[in-house]
């Protein structure tokens, strides 16, 4: 049987892709801060640890309940505030997306290091905004994602310590049509939102077939333009 990390599984996105997988016929485990009812295994990580402590405990609780190796680490975890570097809640905002982001990434690595089959597959979630220029009113948020872009090229270098022929790859997307995202903005024209459905079609496509990935190292954009999704 074919296996799945879900780190986010929890969130929409990887609630979204917990549920393609398990209709899929994968054993999924998801990660999160909270349990996914639909996943064959659950790791909670308390929020706010220390990123060693963090890290111990899902290595720890992923080799005591888990069946490893797995075909596919999909880190998905993550959030976004806003704020330039004159917010009084500036530092304290880019140590929350540095948690969120970075940290997560960052396990995500190390469990494909010792837990992913040679010729697997570990995506990481940049953001779109974050390799197009800078990000002054999101100084937080723009700066971890830019730091999960250089990971993903770090990953994919020779000698980076995963397995042997692993695909890496990080997406960009702009923004995603989750509940949380249409609460927040009601009125937005959502013509140019991608939807979750496709995002999950591709990583499975990814995560499947090795054929149908993109170059390990890849930053791939997620556009939307006029309900049409591309991938780039």
């Amino acid at each position: 049987m074919s296996r799945v990390i879900v780190y986010g599984g929890n969130g929409a996105l990887g609630a979204t892709l917990v549920s393609l997988f398990k209709a899929r016929s994968w054993q999924v485990t998801s990660i999160g801060l909270a349990p996914n009812p639909h996943a064959d295994k659950n790791v909670l990580v308390k929020p706010n640890l220390p990123l060693p402590t963090a890290g111990q405990q899902v290595l720890e609780t992923l080799q005591r309940t888990s069946d490893l190796p797995v075909h596919a680490v999909l880190c998905v975890a993550g959030g976004w505030e806003g704020g330039s570097i004159r917010s009084d809640q500036a530092l304290a905002s880019a140590e929350h997306m540095w948690q969120q982001s970075v940290q997560t990434s960052l396990i995500a690595a190390q469990i494909a290091a010792r837990h992913l089959r040679p010729g697997g597959l570990l995506t990481l979630t940049g953001a779109e905004a974050a390799a197009a220029g800078p990000t002054p009113g999101m100084i937080g948020y723009g700066m971890a994602k830019a730091a999960v872009h250089h990971l993903t090229a770090s990953l994919a270098a020779p000698e980076a310590g995963l397995p042997d022929r692993v695909s890496v790859n990080a997406i960009l997307p702009v923004t995603l049509d989750t509940p949380a995202n249409r609460g927040a903005m009601p009125d937005a024209d959502r013509s140019s939102w991608t939807p979750l459905s496709e995002v999950a079609e591709e990583l499975f496509a990814w995560a499947s077939d090795p054929t149908k990935r993109p170059p390990s190292g890849s930053l791939v954009k997620i556009l939307t333009k006029d309900n049409q999704t591309t991938f780039q």
